[in-house]
């Protein structure tokens, strides 16, 4: 060795057992005063330093300074490698010794030296040896400083200390090089990420007798990773919902707190009420608290109420952004944002408590969608040292285009819903009509489904002769159209029944008219197609007639507590055509409860059909004070906790007119027979009560009857109904209906059906397969 470097041998015990004439050069101590003595009485420390030496090992590694054989301090850079012995014991260690200053004279050393990556060499106990300056200034101090001392002291506490610490001993263990990822000592991801190569030091023999570290610095290529994590996370996390609240609530929920300290998202007023965009903007920045979030404690805190609106002045971020339609980034030291935070960022401080420290960026990115502004999102910093930077402002206005859409498809989606609620609830009876034949209850829950609206619908329609008709459909598909759709048939209904049609013939026209409205739909307009049960009940034969179109069959609860669904030979959907609907009829006796309902109530994704009409016919059975309170025993019972599809249920109790209410008698076809007529009528009304329109209802009997004997064909018969109206009936076996002319002045005839109608509230005629019946209703008198 030469004078700038030395040599010596320490055994097991840390005696000195060899030294060599460069170690005398550099201590002034011969080899006869150093072999045998323990080398920390050779290598003593100057004076002060002494409190080290029981935290120091045996044998000094990295930069020492020791006491010259004349008394004057000398800095030498130690290296100590183990030797094994015999059975790989520990038989001590070669120490190497150089000057601290000494210049690096190998082409390897300056390597190590002048590398821009931080590189570090650690002893089997992890304590550093060795260092480069990059090393050095990574670690927050000087190599004189670090050498000798643990890595875990000098990293300070943290799991990516410990991690390190960890892998290190793996690399010792195994000889196999590792990879780590380690954040600062921060353990804040704004501060500076490294990635860490961890390889084994060998020997001459290939044992492992270190382990070096090399650091790069990846911290904005872990920031651009938490970029696109966080886009990622954006294009699942948003619009889970059509819902503008929920996807407010999504948008903060994604930057707080991975992004911003503190977020919110303010909507103009318009979007919450799912209205179109006003034509002229406010010139006033007047915004809506829709959602809020903020880090936790040391935080700023709301001070705009969910709910709220709250003006913005020109020169706020906010303002600026929705005027610029960009990202508006601010920061302090800018006049403008000091004089918002002076107003505005005083107020979140104190209403969050203590915080360390104040606002110190913030960042407002419009809400833009389709070219309409719908708000804004605000983003703020106050406990990250890091403000907002360009790259956070990109990456903002792409998360923000995502939500502006998700919030506009929400907006869209309630507009819809809103205006097919209006027209579903203008074409569905709000209050039934009063009428004798069975008593009512109904239930409609529209779908709150992303697929819209349906176009189910329900109807109760009164017919002639205290008769009722009981509706219920469902049109195909969802939204304004079927919604359309559905008032077309309700309106094709209530115009067939008028005509007083069969429930097979019925269907069999709507059926015509679904066919023919599907072939003049445009091209873009889905396939038109819909389902129908319609009912007729006549309380006086207590007869029902139902005919099925597509459509799941009435349940019927008999008086006797038995449940069934009732027989049905079901026909096609409306608008198939070309097959024929049969009606089947059924006697029941007073106090039923017939149940009608479309598909929603049954059916839906994971049901059991079977399982779901046992559950209805078991719910019907269920004790219950009226029948309005039966319809929300039965939804309760059958409906799952988010039905997929629009629901109508309409339960109707049957009633029965007694025979004291009824009265009908044969007559000969014979003009000579109907002042007989006219008097049976006269007394029956007197034995009911009603003297006061026994006079009308002379001359309304004696006009009918008289028209069947001249124009029509016998058997004939005339029947009185009481009921909330006076009825007379008057049938005959010819299937010509009479009309109303104009008489002229000359004329013999024409007058009594016009007569009628004038005298009478409504006068009507139906088809049956014997033949025709003329009715009329009169207003009873008031009691």
């Amino acid at each position: 060795m030469d004078d700038a470097s030395a040599a010596l041998v320490v055994d097991a015990r840390g005696v000195v057992t060899g030294w060599s004439e460069g170690a005398r050069l550099l201590t002034g101590f011969s080899a006869e005063e150093a072999v045998g003595r323990p080398v920390r009485e050779l290598l003593a420390v100057e004076p002060g330093a002494e409190d080290d030496l029981p935290r120091r090992p045996v044998v000094p590694v990295g930069v020492v300074t020791v006491r010259h054989r004349d008394g004057h301090p000398v800095a030498l850079r130690l290296a100590a490698c183990r030797v094994h012995g015999p059975g790989d014991a520990d038989a001590g260690h070669v120490v190497t010794a150089l000057p601290a200053d000494a210049e690096e004279t190998t082409l390897a050393g300056r390597v190590f030296e002048q590398s821009s990556l931080p590189i570090s060499v650690l002893d089997a106990e992890h304590r550093f040896i060795r260092l480069n300056a990059a090393a050095a200034e990574a670690m927050g101090g000087s190599e004189q400083d670090l050498l000798g001392r643990p890595f875990a002291d000098v990293a300070g506490p943290g799991e990516a200390t410990r991690s390190v610490d960890r892998h290190m001993r793996t690399v010792a263990e195994t000889g196999r090089a590792l990879r780590d990822e380690s954040y600062s000592q921060a353990a804040d991801p704004s501060q500076q990420v490294w990635d860490v190569e961890m390889w084994p030091v060998r020997d001459a023999a290939g044992r492992v007798v270190a382990t070096a570290l090399a650091g790069l610095d990846s911290t904005e290529q872990h920031r651009a990773r938490r970029r696109l994590a966080l886009l990622d996370e954006a294009a699942s996390a948003l619009g889970t919902t059509l819902d503008v609240g929920r996807t407010a609530e999504e948008l903060v929920a994604l930057l707080v707190p991975d992004f911003a300290d503190f977020a919110a998202v303010d909507l103009l007023d318009w979007v919450l009420d799912a209205e179109a965009p006003p034509l002229r903007g406010d010139p006033e920045v007047t915004l809506r608290r829709t959602a809020h979030a903020s880090a936790g404690p040391g935080a700023p805190d709301t001070v705009v109420p969910l709910g709220r609106t709250d003006v913005y002045p020109p020169y706020s971020p906010p303002a600026r952004a929705l005027r610029e339609g960009r990202a508006v980034l601010a920061q302090t030291g800018e006049p403008d944002f000091d004089r918002w935070m002076a107003e505005r960022g005083a107020e979140a401080l104190r209403a969050c408590g203590a915080c360390p420290t104040g606002i110190h960026s913030e960042l407002a990115v419009p809400l833009r969608a389709r070219g309409t502004t719908l708000g804004v999102a605000i983003a703020v910093r106050n406990i990250r040292p890091d403000g907002f930077a360009a790259d956070d402002a990109l990456l903002a206005e792409e998360i923000a285009s995502r939500a502006a859409v998700c919030v506009d498809n929400a907006r869209r989606f309630a507009r819809e819903r809103a205006t097919a609620l209006t027209l579903q609830h203008s074409l569905l009876p709000r209050v039934l009509p009063g009428q004798a034949a069975v008593e009512i209850a109904h239930r409609y829950l529209p779908s709150a489904s992303a697929a819209g609206i349906g176009g189910d619908w329900f109807d109760v329609i009164p017919l002639s002769g205290t008769r009722v008709a009981l509706v219920v459909g469902d049109v195909v598909g969802h939204g304004i159209p079927s919604t359309a759709t559905m008032g077309r048939l309700c309106t094709a209904v209530r115009t067939l029944a008028d005509v007083d049609l069969p429930p097979e013939e019925l269907l069999t026209h709507l059926d015509d008219l679904v066919a023919h409205l599907a072939a003049d739909e445009r091209e873009d307009v889905p396939e038109l197609g819909a389902t129908c049960l319609y009912a007729v009940y006549d309380p006086v034969s207590r007869h029902l007639a139902v005919a099925a179109a597509g459509h799941p069959a009435p349940a019927l609860l008999m008086p006797d507590g038995t449940c069934r669904l009732v027989p049905l030979n079901t026909g096609p959907p409306l608008g198939v055509g070309g097959l024929p609907f049969e009606a089947t009829e059924l006697e029941l006796p007073e106090g039923c409860v017939v149940a009608f309902y479309t598909d929603g109530l049954i059916e839906g994704r994971g049901r059991d059909v079977d399982h779901s009409t046992q559950e209805l016919c078991r719910a019907l059975k269920a004790p219950a004070e009226s029948l309005d309170a039966l319809c929300d025993v039965v939804l309760k019972a059958v409906l799952p906790e988010e039905p997929g599809d629009d629901v109508a249920l309409l339960l109707a109790r049957t009633r029965a007119l007694g025979a004291g209410q009824v009265a009908a008698r044969d007559v000969a076809p014979d003009p000579g027979e109907v002042p007989a007529v006219r008097q049976w009528a006269v007394e029956l009304l007197s034995a009911w009560g009603l003297d006061d329109i026994a006079f009308v209802t002379e001359l309304v009997v004696s006009e009918l009857v008289t028209n069947a004997i001249r124009y029509g064909e016998p058997p004939i018969r005339v029947r009185l109904i009481r009921d909330r109206t006076l009825i007379c009936e008057v049938t005959d076996s010819s299937s010509t209906s009479p009309h109303l002319r104009r008489a002229h002045a000359f004329d013999e005839g024409g007058r009594g059906l016009l007569l009628v109608a004038q005298l009478t509230q409504r006068w009507g005629s139906r088809q049956a397969d014997g033949g025709k019946t003329i009715w009329a209703e009169q207003a009873l008198p008031r009691r």
